[in-house]
């Protein structure tokens, strides 16, 4: 991001606050006016929320259509038990309630929920012996492996090596369940993240067949890829171990 795209995001970010602040206090001082003395607002305990008053609820598209797609299939395909690789944590708590879950993660959750077992691990050296699951989700978590990003090691072919340690630990038939960026070429969009071209992605994984294949645009779920920005889309594969 440039310095001047920066600055007038800064100033336009500002602009709305000073807006929104300026309705917490009109509508302050409205309901002062219409409670009795006991049910009035006191200064001591003011709160300001000041971003909600929107025409709409404002929601991270990928994160809502990728972790309701994963869940569903999951479900629908009633696996015994499921592991999950790094995924969003409402995905992985949601899914547990539903499922034998077990989560693998290089940190535990900061708060603890019985129906998550949680294991301890790297998605490049996981914690389980070789073809021994079969079902596993890893969402929105490849494309970041070896830049740093959460104190993991740098590592240009993490995102492979993460690839190759999940094919050697799931069963023949398995599902796996899986998300990462992709538009019409790779790129390494430092440390955010990587973005892979589709051709790449069928290279790195070559042993699996597509069950089903979709991706998410902005905020539409489609069949086809249509990038719209220089971050290209997000593509859901629901891929079966062959």
């Amino acid at each position: 991001m440039d310095i001047l795209r920066f600055y007038r995001e800064y100033r336009t970010r500002k602009i709305k606050e000073k807006h929104f602040l300026i309705d917490f206090y009109k509508d302050l001082e409205a309901f002062n006016l219409i409670a009795t003395e006991l049910q009035q607002a006191k200064v001591e305990n003011l709160y300001p929320c000041l971003f909600d008053k929107t025409a709409f609820t404002e929601i991270e598209p990928i994160y809502f259509l990728q972790d309701a797609w994963a869940f569903e299939k999951i479900f629908r395909n009633n696996p015994i038990s499921h592991v999950d690789v790094g995924s969003h944590h409402k995905f992985v708590a949601f899914l547990s309630k539903v499922v034998d879950t077990t989560m693998v993660d290089i940190r535990p959750f900061s708060v603890e929920m019985p129906s998550i077992k949680f294991k301890k691990g790297s998605i490049l050296e996981m914690p389980f012996e070789d073809k021994q699951i079969d079902s596993l989700s890893s969402l929105c978590v490849i494309e970041h492996i070896g830049l740093g990003r959460y104190g993991d090691i740098l590592d240009p072919k993490g995102s492979e090596k993460a690839i190759i340690e999940i094919t050697r630990v799931l069963k023949p038939g398995a599902h796996f369940y899986f998300s990462v960026p992709v538009s019409d070429k790779n790129v390494v969009a430092f440390n955010a993240g990587r973005i892979f071209s589709q051709d790449y992605l069928a290279e790195i994984l070559e042993d699996y067949i597509i069950n089903e294949k979709k991706f998410i645009n902005g905020s539409c779920l489609q069949m086809e890829m249509t990038p719209n920005n220089r971050f290209g889309c997000t593509i859901l594969l629901d891929l079966i171990k062959k």
